[in-house]
């Protein structure tokens, strides 16, 4: 499986960059005088949109930037007529709805794969394999003063617990405290927060009380340092996998990524076209060498019919 581009050097150098062919637009141009394809969001949706990029490009594509600022970030930025495509680890909410309205942003939303979003301590944690909904939310719910492992299971030892998560602006944070916390946002605050997931994996893998949450795809790549935990929603403790998020049995952290892509985008700007369409065409590729969870042919035709239908 092919390793994917590690985040934090998008962190320190921002962006990604690729060239892109087609029409361009005057104010911005790839070295080869096509147009400049900017996407922005989420860091969980990230590498998978980057690795799209790098597959465009090596197929004869052109150009894109893949910034990492959150899916929240990502929309300010999207709504403000400042990216090309918008990538979310969540639905976009009423509030950008309405700021993308006031700036005349219309857009289409694509599916791009799945996620299990995924729990993980220290591989040196040997006591806990299994944590049930009701335990996190014990942990990450408002005003959790739950502060130690034996405070979650009495049966767990006497080891301090140190927690990280996604900061507010992540799609990632968003979904967790809804389907945990039962309100999105809703959430304790005494926990280290980034919107880089590295830096979780470095948290938690660093401490052997550490417990954090984050992308799959995360997980999968660090698995020398980080163990998954299995979640109980009710009907069992399950482990994340690939199978589990496509056959719906790994609830409720199964949850869908998205790439939301504007329309005069994809009318003005051939590359942008070009670029999406691809990334759709290849999405099962795309994600399993990313370390996604890919979306089935079903699924695929079915976002192909939403693009056909903004570009027609």
């Amino acid at each position: 499986m092919t390793t994917r581009v590690q985040l934090t050097l998008l962190s320190c150098c921002a962006a990604l960059a690729l060239v892109a062919t087609g029409c361009g637009r005057d104010d911005e141009s790839g070295s080869d005088g096509g147009s400049l394809i900017t996407a922005d969001g989420s860091s969980t949706v990230g590498p998978f949109t980057t690795k799209a990029a790098e597959d465009w490009k090596a197929s004869g594509g052109g150009d894109a930037t893949v910034g990492i600022s959150g899916t929240g970030g990502g929309f300010e930025r999207f709504c403000a007529g400042e990216t090309d495509i918008s990538n979310a680890s969540r639905q976009i909410d009423e509030e950008e709805i309405a700021l993308c309205e006031e700036s005349g942003i219309e857009y289409v939303e694509l599916q791009v794969a799945t996620d299990a979003l995924t729990n993980v301590v220290s591989t040196s944690n040997d006591w806990a394999t299994c944590l049930t909904v009701e335990q996190l939310g014990k942990v990450w719910g408002p005003g959790s003063k739950v502060t130690n492992w034996n405070q979650v299971d009495p049966s767990y030892p006497d080891v301090a617990l140190k927690i990280y998560g996604p900061g507010t602006d992540s799609g990632t944070f968003d979904y967790f405290t809804d389907v945990i916390n039962g309100e999105e946002g809703a959430s304790r605050t005494d926990f280290s927060a980034s919107e880089d997931d590295n830096v979780i994996v470095q948290g938690v893998a660093g401490s052997d009380g550490g417990l954090g949450y984050l992308g799959f795809s995360y997980f999968e790549e660090n698995q020398d340092t980080l163990k998954a935990l299995e979640v109980d929603g009710g009907s069992g403790c399950v482990e994340p996998s690939v199978a589990a998020a496509q056959d719906g049995t790994y609830t409720p952290l199964a949850r869908p990524l998205f790439m939301y892509v504007k329309l005069g985008s994809l009318m003005d700007n051939q590359s942008v076209s070009d670029f999406v369409a691809y990334t759709l065409e290849n999405a099962e590729t795309i994600a399993t060498e990313a370390q996604f969870v890919p979306l089935n042919a079903e699924q695929i035709a079915e976002q192909q019919q939403k693009l056909e239908g903004a570009t027609s």
